[in-house]
């Protein structure tokens, strides 16, 4: 097995796990304005930020940092949209594993109003990738932990081979649908699309998750009653939210794969989903110029 994961290139860097995420990308442009309009409005909106997007691609990138490296399984369409969101993700040292489609990558626009909250819309289908995709899905049981956002039941029940699995609460259908027992599952309890009832689970989630923002959130471990957890305190203002929950999950996955307990996991992904909201976009500082692609 290891000749194998090396053969792969799917080292981590030593004392760090290896870590990968299969899921979506969205080329997403992120536009501020006074408020949101009503209907019949005609209103400005200042770009503020433009880049792969999606709880995939944040995800990658947030894990990218952590472990130094992260492989990202997903679908792309063959234009430019698709072209530069490889381009940037790579350059981020995220691996990008994509199938390409004939259909265009879905774009968004994601409008945030003065008080830092954001309302998006997307442009087309989401792109995810299938079990039935040209990629090497026997790699995924090399990884300590794989975040899932998006892809069939089958590809998920490949997942399931990592060492840790964590799903968004978003793909609760597919996790109902593939059977397979999953180590957590978090969403936004503030989300009507990521409310789920983990009941309905042959096998309950070793740790459901619910945000809950400025609040903090709850938590439950095998079923068990649910507690609480705090928030973290932002290092500055509020600049926006996107991307808060998309990283929270990620740094969730990064510290259960190096064997922390649900409370540690938890408080350092709130930290870390409480610096989001103090910068502008997903993701941290511009990586260095010219930056390769360590292999995952």
């Amino acid at each position: 097995m290891d000749d194998d994961i090396r053969r792969a290139g799917t080292a981590a860097p030593p004392g760090r796990p290896r870590v990968a995420v299969v899921g979506h990308v969205e080329w997403t442009t992120i536009a501020g304005l006074d408020q949101l309009p009503t209907a019949g409005d005609v209103i400005h909106a200042e770009p503020l930020w433009q880049g792969p997007a999606g709880a995939g691609a944040v995800a990658a990138v947030r894990l990218a940092e952590l472990a130094g490296r992260c492989a990202f399984f997903t679908a792309l369409g063959d234009d430019r949209a698709g072209r530069r969101s490889r381009a940037e993700l790579e350059h981020r040292g995220v691996r990008v594993l994509a199938a390409v489609r004939t259909e265009p990558t879905r774009e968004a626009v994601s409008l945030v109003d003065r008080s830092g909250e954001r309302t998006t819309i997307t442009l087309g289908a989401r792109l995810q990738p299938v079990v039935a995709d040209p990629l090497d899905w026997g790699e995924l049981a090399a990884f300590d932990a794989v975040f899932f956002t998006a892809g069939d039941a089958a590809l998920l029940r490949r997942a399931r081979r990592a060492g840790v699995l964590v799903v968004t609460a978003r793909e609760f259908g597919t996790v109902l649908e593939s059977g397979v027992r999953v180590d957590a599952l978090v969403g936004s309890g503030c989300d009507p699309a990521e409310r789920c009832d983990p009941a309905l689970l042959r096998t309950p989630p070793d740790l459901v998750v619910s945000t809950e923002g400025g609040r903090g959130g709850v938590f439950s471990r095998c079923g068990r009653p649910p507690q609480r957890y705090r928030a973290a305190r932002a290092p500055g203002p509020l600049v926006d939210t996107y991307g808060v929950g998309d990283n929270f999950a990620a740094v969730l996955t990064y510290a259960l794969a190096t064997g922390a307990t649900a409370a540690d996991a938890l408080a350092l992904a709130a930290r870390h989903g409480a610096a989001c909201t103090a910068r502008r976009g997903p993701f941290a500082a511009e990586p260095a110029p010219h930056r390769r692609v360590a292999p995952v």
